[in-house]
């Protein structure tokens, strides 16, 4: 399969430096990245398109990476959907040998006793760290100005532990598990983050002035990591505070480091804020791998008049494939597709509904395709 692909790479390169050839005559560029030998290698991906709109805008993905020959072949797998009692072991072999994966949304389904393949996922996986990057894009009105939010989220405990039972008939106990383990390496991805992203503040999201023990644990933890980033503004807010914050005044969070379940209320009112979710890029990533999706839980995965008229949004999936480029070591790649997507937000001629137009996802599409150069 990598051969095949080499093919269509191969011609498109020879393009490339014909073209660099006139380009240089013209201007220099600098050398932002140097590529180790056999760095050009087509690289597997697994692809999951999901539920409902998810098939739509991944599909996007693949159009635009044909498009512009990313180096990139797509291990698929269109049978696995959010109402399925168990990850397939194949889909698992294949994330744990590619190391990355995108995907669209799985839906998770309320009661009945299934558990989310959302979770297994990350379970199985040890993807303990979600990303979603909120910010302001040129050309979208937006209430709020100057917002570039990045919430690190803990991913594989807290409320989402699944530790439930019926103590009594009518009576029901939920655990909220935290830990020191997954509280100092979730502080530490957040604060690593910060560092090498010439980011300037930390802010640890809790509710330990009622959860004392539990959101204790997790202050405690994210103030010892702080201890050792001297340079990084650290600050603490309580989540209900957080919510009017964010709502008041976004531009004074940076990066926010969060339980689980804080995280998922936190992801989504700053991505509202930024311009909504169909538009904001994350992905999940632990020690080995990574999957990339839409960054804020999508209130639209399911719609079926979205499917219908197929007028979901791909530009929140586009870039997070961008986020996942750059995790892949494909930097220039990830800069012409993110650049592209920027640039047909701000022309605003073609918009899905959720961003005020009357566009289709195909029409996106393409016109994120024709500005690729």
């Amino acid at each position: 399969m990598a051969r095949r692909q080499s093919l269509p790479i191969l011609k498109h390169l020879s393009q490339l430096s014909a073209k660099s050839q006139l380009y240089s005559s013209q201007t220099t560029r600098s050398v932002t990245y140097m590529p180790r030998p056999g760095d050009g290698t087509p690289r597997p991906v697994t692809l999951i398109p999901g539920d409902g709109i998810g098939p739509l805008v991944t599909n996007a993905v693949e159009q635009v990476f044909e498009a512009m020959h990313a180096p990139i072949y797509f291990d698929k797998f269109p049978e696995i959907h959010g109402d399925m009692k168990q990850i397939p072991e194949s889909l698992l072999e294949s994330i744990r040998a590619n190391k990355v994966c995108i995907k669209g949304g799985l839906m998770t389904p309320v009661g009945g006793g299934v558990s989310s393949l959302n979770m297994q996922l990350r379970r199985e996986l040890d993807l303990y760290a979600s990303l979603v990057h909120c910010f302001n894009l040129e050309g979208l009105p937006t209430r709020h100005k100057n917002v570039d939010i990045v919430v690190i989220r803990e991913n594989t405990e807290g409320e989402y532990s699944g530790l439930e039972h019926e103590v009594v008939p009518g009576v029901v106990e939920s655990l909220k598990v935290i830990t020191k383990f997954c509280s100092e390496r979730i502080a530490k991805y957040a604060f690593e983050y910060a560092y090498l992203n010439n980011r300037k503040k930390v802010t640890a999201v809790h509710k330990a002035n009622i959860m004392k023990l539990a959101d204790g644990l997790f202050l405690e933890s994210c103030r010892e990591v702080a201890t050792k980033y001297p340079g990084i503004e650290y600050n603490e807010i309580i989540v209900d505070n957080c919510c009017m914050q964010l709502v008041a005044k976004p531009e004074q969070f940076d990066v926010m480091v969060t339980p689980n379940l804080y995280g998922n209320l936190v992801s989504n009112v700053a991505a509202g804020i930024a311009g909504g979710t169909g538009v904001m890029p994350g992905g999940n990533v632990g020690g080995d791998h990574a999957i990339f999706e839409q960054g804020a839980s999508a209130g639209n995965v399911g719609k079926e008049e979205l499917v219908i008229e197929k007028e979901a949004n791909p530009v929140a999936v586009l870039l997070s494939s961008a986020m996942m480029l750059r995790h892949l070591q494909f930097p220039s790649f990830a800069d012409r597709l993110e650049t592209s997507v920027k640039r047909v937000i701000e022309e605003g001629k073609y918009r899905t509904k959720d961003l005020g137009g009357n566009s289709s996802t195909q029409e996106v599409v393409d016109a994120v395709i024709a500005n690729l150069d």
